[in-house]
């Protein structure tokens, strides 16, 4: 299990920071984790040797990255050509976030005339960019029987929509706007996907990895005849039996190397891209469902402790850092210079405060 989690740390770029742009991260990572919006900014300065936040600020505003529903149908920040390639690709699983739904779906859409909601919905959008409030505004009165939420929902989905800034926006904020890749990008979405693309790229950023992790990660189904018509190298799982899949000139790195300390963002890709998440696991009994809906330090290639800044003001900031389990004055002396570094890359003219508290 060792060598899986030095494995993807390295994919993951967190055996060590990479010398490379924010945009290139992101197109490494085939996307990252946004619906908090500034986890990004966290993510990727965790992950490269010289990133601030005005470096992803001048993708979003340069429209170079976009803000959208993706993977697992959760809002990703893409880099503009992977959302035009692979939100095809996505869609069946954000076809099911609408009318599998318990919410906002099932006998609440049935019958509609979806396509015109959903021209309804791109008119709307066309007028200017539009809010869940505004559409379920626009939509509501067009069809009074059925409710606003649903309509604006199945809108928010079955259209390929982007979030604008300021939203994702350093020191910004503001409800998600939303507008369309004709409008935003000057762009449609490519007509004709390649699904083995997208399992290629994600085996680049996340494996070794059976089929059942890159569906978990993706959210499709069926992937195992994607897989069959790719060359891979496989391997088999000493403690499942499972086979994993590789790109064939991939290298693996030292099981024993020792990973460096790294602070994560709330519901960071690391986390959420395979369906067997035990190489994360600091022991068999840690929920990790519960870790990485918080910020999260690795220390030895595992969650040890979450974390999060309670006070942030242009004078002071705090770091909190709250351990699983007890940590030693030796450990919390390794992990000091890193928290440190966050809380300069967080606010750097500020006072900063780190405190460890107890578990």
């Amino acid at each position: 299990m060792q060598a899986q989690n030095r494995a993807t740390l390295q994919r993951q770029w967190l055996l060590e920071r990479h010398d490379a742009t924010a945009l290139e991260a992101i197109e490494h990572l085939v996307g990252m984790q946004a619906q908090i919006p500034l986890a990004p900014y966290v993510g990727l300065w965790t992950r490269l040797t010289a990133f601030q936040p005005d470096d992803l600020v001048k993708l979003i505003e340069g429209r170079e990255a976009v803000r959208g529903s993706m993977m697992r149908a959760t809002i990703h920040l893409m880099t503009s050509p992977d959302f035009l390639a692979f939100r095809p690709l996505i869609q069946p699983r954000l076809d099911r976030e609408v009318f599998q739904n318990m919410t906002y779906g099932r006998h609440r859409l049935e019958g509609l005339d979806m396509p015109a909601v959903l021209q309804a919905g791109t008119d709307r959008i066309t007028e200017g960019h539009a809010t869940a409030v505004q559409l379920r505004e626009h939509l509501g009165p067009l069809w009074p029987d059925r409710d606003p939420a649903a309509l604006a929902h199945a809108v928010r989905c079955l259209l390929p929509t982007i979030q604008t800034p300021p939203r994702g926006i350093w020191g910004k904020g503001g409800n998600p706007a939303m507008s369309l890749p004709h409008l935003w990008l000057n762009a449609d979405l490519d007509p004709t996907p390649n699904p083995e693309s997208l399992v290629l790229r994600y085996l680049a950023a996340y494996g070794p990895a059976s089929v059942m992790d890159a569906q978990s990660w993706s959210g499709l189904t069926h992937l195992t005849e994607i897989f069959d018509r790719l060359d891979l190298r496989t391997y088999t799982d000493a403690n499942s039996g499972r086979t994993l899949y590789d790109l064939p000139a991939q290298t693996l790195p030292d099981p024993d190397t020792e990973p460096p300390t790294r602070f994560l963002p709330e519901f960071d890709n690391l986390y959420l891209s395979h369906a067997d998440r035990s190489r994360w696991l600091p022991t068999p009994t840690t929920r990790l469902q519960s870790l990485y809906v918080q910020g999260t330090l690795l220390h030895n290639g595992h969650p040890t402790a979450t974390w999060r800044l309670p006070k942030n003001t242009k004078s002071q900031i705090t770091l909190e850092i709250k351990p699983l389990e007890k940590l030693s004055k030796k450990t919390q002396a390794l992990i000091e210079p890193e928290a440190q570094a966050l809380l300069t890359f967080t606010n750097p003219t500020a006072a900063h405060e780190l405190q460890f508290l107890t578990p």
